[in-house]
């Protein structure tokens, strides 16, 4: 089973990621485990069994890539603790001594949304070619597609056509949707709601229209029941499905498929992928505290903290171990 129940739209936000290549986009490899869109229900969380730091190391390469994982791991355990102490002095924000769930959470919001600009910061040079602080669908067609687009022939017999023949219409229908002036260039803030349309009210519906357009394999605009389950998982070999597959069939019929017509229209799209009453970091933040509050006062001191700091720099309240490599000042 794959893991990463934590993080909101997981496979949905990877996927959307790719955005973020200058290199031309290519289609995702079919897993063989299980990928989710969404995040867990919080009444699982107290289920879960504590992570080992086999898994913790799995978080730091899937979310930090392998190479931002290893400045993490140049850290010594002391140097971890020591740094981790100083961003616990943070999230305290009544200086009490103490760290509530609510706390924790509104640390982690702080850190999920410093993240999403500061990416976009990261690459925003690469696509404002003529350094006017915007950039225009044109500049982003270019350094996105530009060599696709000047070397047609190149891809005539491969299936990267297929996959740049869809993609450019549809990040285009993105980037309009992004474009609240309709001037055809995207602010920072515009440039921001196409690169994670997830964190953007009215980018919402293209979220659902790209998740639709992703499962429905057979082009009906619905999503059956093999489609939902075929997103998930395949079978490397012809043989029984695993239990969970089992599972998410059941969650399909008495969860998702709302009206019992046996599949999912956009409505139920979104009512499974972008929940109303679910909160991402509320549910990472009483993660947290479930797993490191020894005394089971619903409250983290900084000894336990420290004490399962391990577990910490592989969540989002350290964006997965990256503010460890930061000054104090920096956060």
């Amino acid at each position: 089973m794959a893991r990463g129940g934590r993080d909101r739209l997981l496979g949905l936000a990877l996927g959307l990621l790719l955005a973020l290549a200058l290199a031309p986009r290519a289609l995702r490899a079919k897993p063989t485990v299980r990928k989710e869109r969404v995040v867990r229900p919080d009444s699982e969380l107290g289920e879960r069994p504590p992570e080992d730091n086999q898994s913790f190391q799995y978080d730091h390469e899937a979310f930090l890539g392998k190479e931002d994982s290893k400045t993490f791991d140049q850290l010594t355990s002391e140097e971890s603790k020591e740094r981790l102490g100083k961003i616990v002095d943070r999230i305290d924000s009544d200086g009490d001594s103490f760290v509530t769930t609510e706390e924790l959470k509104t640390w982690i919001k702080r850190v999920q949304k410093r993240y999403i600009y500061d990416n976009v910061a990261k690459v925003w040079k690469d696509y404002d070619r003529d350094k006017d602080d915007k950039i225009s669908w044109e500049e982003y067609k270019q350094a996105t597609y530009g060599y696709y687009l000047g070397n047609p022939t190149e891809f005539q017999d491969t299936s990267d056509h297929h996959t740049f023949k869809k993609m450019l219409p549809r990040d285009e229908r993105r980037f309009k949707a992004a474009d609240l002036d309709g001037d055809q260039t995207a602010t920072r803030e515009e440039f921001t709601a196409f690169l994670h349309p997830e964190e953007f009210e009215h980018m919402k519906e293209i979220v659902v229209l790209e998740t639709l357009e992703d499962i429905d394999k057979n082009g009906d605009g619905f999503v059956d029941q093999d489609e939902y389950i075929a997103d998930m998982f395949s079978h490397e070999e012809n043989g029984p499905e695993p239990d969970w597959v089992l599972s998410e069939r059941e969650q399909f019929n008495e969860f998702r498929d709302l009206n019992k017509d046996g599949k999912l229209d956009k409505e139920e799209i979104r009512h499974w992928i972008l929940p109303q009453d679910y909160d991402h970091a509320q549910a990472e933040a009483r993660h947290l505290v479930y797993e490191s509050d020894k005394d089971k006062d619903e409250k983290l001191t900084k000894e336990e903290i420290l004490e399962n700091w391990n577990m910490f720099v592989g969540s989002q309240a350290t964006n997965y171990g990256e503010d460890l490599t930061k000054n104090h000042d920096e956060l």
